[in-house]
């Protein structure tokens, strides 16, 4: 071949300046500054927080043995079920375990307390969460029914498993839910803020949600922490349950774990856009209208509109 038309070799790849040793020492600084500010000078010689990537494989898993034929792996046959769901389960719990570990010697070490039992804790806590894995997957159906029933547009009971964003959230939500009743906060939301951000439904961990509940369409859901939520309840988009205000202390700092969230009764419908704060209570068999703005409670049977309120 001629060498002038020869094709080019690769391009060697340019190698850059970025100054890394001043970034990197700079970032050291600023690292310093900070755990000085908080009182956390010690030895990282492991990781003290659990992992977003860990936690996102467990519920992926523990998604697939709660129903292995739709969400287990594709060459996967009836005879081999039982099998695959106890192989599963083994691996997400396990891995489960080691992340609940974490939370028990991060919370101990915030609280100046010992963490020498951390690994005795996570085992009996995760084992009772192991028990409580069949109720949840039988809330599920009773979500996955409601969400079938609910919306014309679903064909198949399958379909609304495969493809709803609002079970993909309630999936999460339950078993974070689980965890988080079993003082593992930061563990709970991770795993919640794993379904927000694939999502857009924002559930709080600490939030109760009854059997048959339903999320049509999803995106932009708020549902704060200490909201409770009856059976068969159908919200659509960007409704909010929220807080009205927060209490203070003497010292001005904001009060944690106040009831300050709606409580929502069976059988309600919240259409779109709606948003319903503080401690009020919406009575069974009410519905809400889409972007109403809601302060007070309301009987059972209520119908409440923009017009209504306005009147």
């Amino acid at each position: 071949m001629n060498d002038l038309v020869r094709p080019l070799g690769p391009a060697q790849p340019v190698v850059h300046d970025w100054h890394l040793d001043s970034v990197v020492s700079a970032l050291h600084a600023a690292r310093a500054d900070w755990r000085q500010s908080q009182g956390r000078l010690r030895d990282f010689s492991t990781r003290e927080f659990p992992s977003r990537t860990v936690l996102r494989d467990v519920v992926a898993t523990l998604a697939a043995a709660l129903f292995p034929m739709r969400l287990g792996p594709p060459g996967l046959r009836d005879s081999s079920e039982d099998f695959f769901v106890g192989h599963s389960l083994a691996v997400a719990l396990d891995a489960l375990a080691a992340q609940v570990v974490l939370e028990l010697r991060y919370s101990a070490r915030l609280n100046g307390l010992a963490a020498e039992d951390s690994e005795a804790q996570s085992v009996a806590i995760v084992q009772q969460f192991a028990a409580a894995l069949p109720d949840q997957r039988r809330l599920l159906d009773a979500d996955i029914t409601a969400a079938w029933q609910g919306d014309p547009a679903a064909r198949s009971v399958d379909e609304v498993l495969l493809c709803y964003p609002g079970i993909n959230a309630i999936l999460h939500h339950r078993l974070a839910h689980l965890l988080y009743r079993a003082d593992l906060p930061l563990v709970a939301r991770i795993i919640a803020e794993i379904a927000h951000g694939e999502t857009g439904i924002d559930i709080h961990p600490g939030a109760q949600i009854g059997a048959g509940f339903f999320i049509d369409h999803g995106t932009g859901v708020v549902i704060g922490e200490t909201a409770v939520i009856g059976e068969r309840v159908r919200l659509y988009q960007a409704v909010t349950l929220g807080a009205k205000r927060f209490e203070q202390g003497e010292d001005g700092s904001l009060l944690k774990g106040q009831p300050r969230h709606p409580i929502v009764e069976d059988d309600v419908v919240i259409y779109a856009g709606a948003t319903v704060l503080g401690r009020i209570t919406i009575g069974r068999g009410s519905s809400i209208g889409g972007n109403v703005w809601l302060t007070r409670s309301v009987p059972p049977g209520s119908q409440i509109t923009q017009a209504s309120l306005q009147g």
